[in-house]
């Protein structure tokens, strides 16, 4: 990819060519909002906000129905794959890998890098467990946020399930490539930059879930278009799940607004000064240090996760926290509320600067080229 450099935002990756567009993305990460330095929003919890956390328990105790599914009515990786225990399981095989097979190469990229991200679910969860406040304090704790956090974990833990044993089936991908770069992003963590502050990782899970609704979801769409109908259905599952997990953090998220709207305010900004990064960033597949750089340009060009998108996921936490309505701020806060009003449209300029170019090899596809075309 001569000719071009590459820098995260978010989720994604954006390319972009040298010289005048360097120059104005420089401007845009650097220099915009300088009045915002992520040093005055030094990442500790207070005691104040951790009572904020455990006055919440009640509250949270009152939504776990509505937010978690019974398990006995939940789906199971097994409702969508081929059941070896009939006897006529081979027909099932065939049909499944000709529908797999439908699917060009970057759509399987893309599948193998949403797979990965969700098997890496044990860090997950102990990120989230070193929450002040929401923490399972003996792993089998019955207040509500360890229920919460356990329940979540649960149902999170059939999104990788299920798209490991569809792409094992598939025949389409290296599984032992896949496996060594899903033991390699587990070895290797991930810092989501929130330390163990509740409101920023809230504020974090509450993106990174309509981040991660909006990658299977448009996986899901390119599966349809191609044919393989079965793909779709599995996506969109995950999909929903993924959007009633945003809801719950969203939910969790818009009940410290009302009781530390200050607070809030400023770890919003926060986050958001820092950037969301995905948590597959640390990915390796034991050969490449450049996969996730290269994992999230076929994302940005088959549409599937885009600067686009997490501008609009900006937009949309603004939106739902009613930010602008918000009254009697501090200074600071006030200054912070006004950065976090204005920082969608930002965005979505520099989307518009997004460009790509050449291929890229993966070893998940057994070392085949990626063509990369506007």
């Amino acid at each position: 990819m001569s000719g071009f450099r590459t820098g995260f935002i978010g989720f994604t990756l954006v390319i972009l060519p040298k010289e005048n567009d360097i120059a104005v993305a420089n401007l845009f990460f650097e220099n915009n909002f300088e009045e915002f330095a992520v040093s005055q929003f030094d990442v500790h919890v207070t005691s104040s906000r951790f009572e904020v956390i455990k006055g919440m328990e009640g509250f949270v105790k009152e939504n776990l129905e509505k937010l978690l599914m019974p398990i006995e009515e939940s789906w199971q990786p097994t409702d969508f794959i081929p059941d070896l225990a009939k006897g006529n399981w081979n027909e099932e095989i065939i049909e499944f890998k000709a529908r797999a097979a439908s699917l060009p190469d970057e759509v399987m990229v893309v599948l193998v890098g949403d797979m990965v991200t969700e098997e890496a679910l044990p860090t997950y969860q102990s990120w989230i467990n070193r929450l002040q406040g929401v923490r399972d304090a003996t792993g089998a704790s019955n207040s509500p946020w360890a229920q919460w956090g356990r329940g979540w974990t649960a149902e999170e833990n059939r999104h990788g399930d299920l798209l490991n044993k569809y792409l094992y089936l598939s025949g389409r991908v290296d599984m032992r490539a896949v496996e060594i770069t899903v033991q390699h992003l587990i070895n290797n963590g991930f810092d989501p930059q929130t330390g163990d502050d509740p409101y920023l990782g809230f504020i974090y899970t509450s993106f990174q879930e309509r981040a991660t609704k909006i990658s299977h979801r448009n996986v899901g769409v390119l599966a349809k278009k191609f044919g393989d109908d079965n793909l779709h259905r599995i996506c969109g599952q995950i999909a929903g799940d993924e959007a009633r997990h945003e809801k719950a953090y969203k939910l969790f998220m818009s009940q410290i607004f009302e009781l530390d709207p200050a607070q809030a305010v400023l770890s919003f900004a926060k986050m958001m000064k820092t950037k969301i990064t995905m948590p597959a960033v640390l990915m390796y597949d034991g050969r490449d240090q450049n996969l996730f750089e290269k994992y999230s340009t076929v994302a940005q060009k088959t549409g599937v996760y885009t600067v686009k998108d997490y501008s609009e996921i900006i937009g949309d936490l603004v939106q739902h926290w009613k930010l602008d309505t918000i009254q009697g701020l501090s200074d600071v806060s006030a200054k912070a509320q006004d950065y976090l009003c204005n920082l969608s449209e930002r965005y979505a300029k520099l989307a518009d600067r997004v460009t790509f170019s050449g291929k890229e090899k993966f070893s998940w596809i057994f070392d085949r080229d990626v063509i990369l075309q506007p």
